[in-house]
């Protein structure tokens, strides 16, 4: 008799298998899943040594996917290696500028103040004067003799204060990178924010990370991931690239850190890389050559980390108007690609080069786009790769892809090209997204039914530390597409029902990874990767499965994350 090394019953087992399946009770042996059925099935798999767990109405799923987000940088985003300056934990200016105060005083001078998740979609004094933004006059007086660098949630514009701008020699005469922005005020003067490939003028002269805080930051996400219930996950930027984001965190010494970590077998997570041969307004040229540099690290275990392939940042975002759309945003402008060019025409050869460059290297292509305009180029790039050199299923994707239109979607599916969307993001900027784009196109931004119907194979994720890896978010605001903000609902056509949403943190991102035969279900042979729910996710409110919580994450069958029940005092 083959008896179980542990057994769940009495459940809601999403074995999200082709039919989408829900079983009562799991088998799990030697790490795989052994079997899947009703209570008394399972339970004759039950022998002296099986641990049997009683789920009580709980929800098992496969282990979460969150198939694109920077742990690197994730882990140097979480107190205490940085302030926190993301909505709740500040409502205004004013609760920065404090947060800054307290920072200064307790450090020496000209020792660096960093902070990261601001937005002024949140911050009082913008919504209250139209116009108004963060400057570096708010931060100069509270901490004058230490440089401030704050990123904000999208890490796409950074607010720095004059102290950083004198030590990084950055003035009004600076030449921008192209695609970069650095506004100045009505007295010809930076404001003190900077935008998309400009922040590197400033990042540049941040302290350089150690190995050590690299590796502490590392663990110290996955830990988090872990009580998430996520099981694996892409980290798409790491390589020479990504040396001026997130003050170096993506960085080539990234590269070394994951893959020393999955040597000692430490990383407690399944782990894909995406390299990052060059970051925004690079070239072609200085794409493949730094791709050519990039030695690849052996794995151990392929199934727990593994390069699959590069990444391309083609523009901006839609709240910093830095994303290219074909129609102009709120008050002007198109925004433009953030790559290297003097003229549109060159930069869509730029872009067009990257992406034939990567796939003729082999690698899986993810490619950083969000406005329409940019959508369309990307997609034509990759299709005419594919067109002019052949590969069998190389899965190459679209990252974000706000305001994909649908006709492209059909082309992206027709050519086994995916897209990568992120619902928590939907859900923190929909409100934000009117006064930028207006009501209609805001309101289709992310058009998941479509993404869904087009039959496109779709992922989620939540490019944390953009927004926080809280999946369950997620699912909520793909079924009912309501804002953080306000509550009100954003394209209410683009709602999609739970198995679909469930399957995009699931087999599709496991589609992605080029792995759904062996993870990212709970059918049989396949790797017994579990996230335990403490609740019925069938019938539940869709508005309360936020507040969900993960009890136990299994990764190959043993426990990584157990939730110890709060003690009742007598």
């Amino acid at each position: 008799m083959s008896y179980a090394d542990a057994v769940y019953t009495h459940g809601k087992v999403f074995t999200v298998d082709e039919n989408f399946t829900i079983a009562t009770a799991l088998a799990v042996r030697d790490g795989l899943v052994h079997a899947v059925g009703s209570d008394a099935e399972i339970e004759t798999l039950i022998g002296p040594d099986t641990v049997v767990t009683d789920l009580g109405g709980k929800t098992i799923l496969p282990g979460i996917n969150d198939s694109h987000l920077h742990a690197i940088a994730y882990g140097l985003d979480t107190p205490p290696l940085s302030l926190d300056v993301s909505f709740p934990a500040v409502r205004s200016i004013a609760d920065v500028r404090e947060l800054v105060r307290e920072a200064a005083a307790a450090a020496e001078d000209g020792e660096w103040i960093i902070g990261t998740g601001w937005d002024d979609g949140y911050l009082d004094e913008c919504l209250a004067e139209a116009g108004r933004t963060p400057t570096r006059r708010d931060l100069d007086e509270v901490s004058p003799n230490n440089p401030v660098f704050l990123q904000d949630f999208s890490r796409h514009t950074s607010w720095v204060n004059s102290a950083a701008l004198t030590l990084a020699g950055v003035d009004e005469t600076t030449p921008l990178p192209p695609g970069s922005l650095m506004p100045v005020g009505e007295d010809g003067l930076l404001t003190g924010i900077v935008m998309e490939g400009a922040q590197a003028l400033v990042q540049r002269v941040l302290p350089a990370l150690t190995r050590e805080r690299r590796e502490e930051a590392l663990r110290s996400a996955i830990s988090i991931l872990q009580s998430e219930g996520i099981t694996s996950f892409t980290d798409p930027a790491i390589g020479p690239g990504g040396e001026a984001l997130a003050g170096g965190a993506m960085g080539a010494e990234g590269l070394a850190v994951y893959a020393d970590l999955a040597r000692r077998g430490e990383l407690g997570a399944r782990v894909n890389l995406l390299l990052l041969p060059t970051g925004m307004s690079g070239s072609a040229e200085d794409f493949g050559q730094n791709l050519a540099d990039i030695e690849v690290p052996e794995s151990v275990d392929p199934r727990m980390f593994r390069v699959l392939g590069v990444k391309v940042f083609a523009d901006g975002i839609p709240p910093s108007k830095t994303a290219w759309m074909h129609e102009e945003y709120v008050g002007g402008g198109c925004g433009s690609l953030c790559v290297g060019g003097d003229t549109d025409e060159r930069q869509v050869y730029e872009v067009t080069e990257m992406v034939r460059i990567g796939h003729e290297s082999g690698y899986q292509i993810g490619v950083h786009v969000t406005g329409d305009r940019a959508i369309d180029t990307v997609a034509d790039a990759i299709i005419a790769a594919q067109n002019a050199h052949p590969r069998e299923d190389a899965r190459h994707y679209l990252i974000h892809g706000d305001f994909i239109s649908e006709s492209t979607l059909k082309r992206l599916a027709d050519n086994g090209i995916g897209v990568n969307m992120n619902p928590t993001i939907k859900w923190t900027i929909a409100d934000l997204e009117v006064g930028v784009v207006g009501t209609e196109r805001a309101a289709y931004e992310w058009p998941y039914r479509s993404a869904v119907e087009s039959g496109v194979h779709l992922m989620s994720s939540s490019d944390a530390p953009v927004t926080p890896p809280d999946w369950r978010q997620g699912i909520s605001t793909m079924v009912l597409r309501e804002s953080k903000a306000s509550g009100a609902v954003s394209g209410p056509d683009q709602c999609i029902g739970l198995a679909d949403a469930v399957r995009t943190y699931t087999i599709n991102a496991a589609w992605q990874d080029f792995a759904e035969d062996w993870k990212g279900s709970l059918e049989v042979g396949k790797v017994a990767d579990l996230c335990i729910l403490d609740g019925d996710l069938e019938t539940i409110d869709p508005h309360d499965i936020p507040a969900m919580q993960v009890v136990s994450t299994v990764l190959g069958g043993e426990v990584v994350f157990q939730r110890v029940a709060a003690s009742v005092a007598s």
